[in-house]
């Protein structure tokens, strides 16, 4: 492995892994965003980096999960049954629409109580109003 001194000189082996007797980190020189500079990152620098990354990932993961459970099937089904004036025809033409689209299950959840009926009608051809 190549190391970087602090006088921009490199080389590889032991004597640059001591320095005035005591031993040194190895450091590793990455581009940075702006123009060509560079910037020195240790070992913990990017640990840490690689943390925060792992950190953002679940949170990510997590709200992706909570949206899944704010429009799930299950809670379609229990919105639609409570609805009142859903034909047989259209409940069932439902329970299809939200098995094979979450697009429509979020849609369905979404949209005003007293629009959700038109918009089923509408969706399995039954003429509405």
């Amino acid at each position: 492995m190549a190391y970087v001194d602090e006088d921009g000189t490199s080389g590889s082996g032991e004597d640059l892994n001591m320095l005035d007797g005591h031993k040194r980190r190895p450091t590793v020189v990455v581009p940075s965003g702006s123009g060509g500079r560079k910037r020195k990152a240790t070992g913990d620098t990017i640990v840490d980096a690689m943390l925060e990354i792992a950190a953002a990932s679940k949170m990510r993961a997590s709200a992706i999960l909570k949206n899944e459970d704010m429009f799930s099937i299950s809670k379609c089904i229990k919105v639609l049954d409570k609805m009142r004036g859903v034909d047989e025809r259209v409940y069932f033409h439902a329970l299809d629409l939200f098995e094979n689209s979450s697009s429509a299950r979020e849609i369905f959840i979404s949209i005003k109580s007293g629009k959700r009926l038109p918009w089923l009608q509408c969706k399995c051809g039954v003429p509405f109003g």
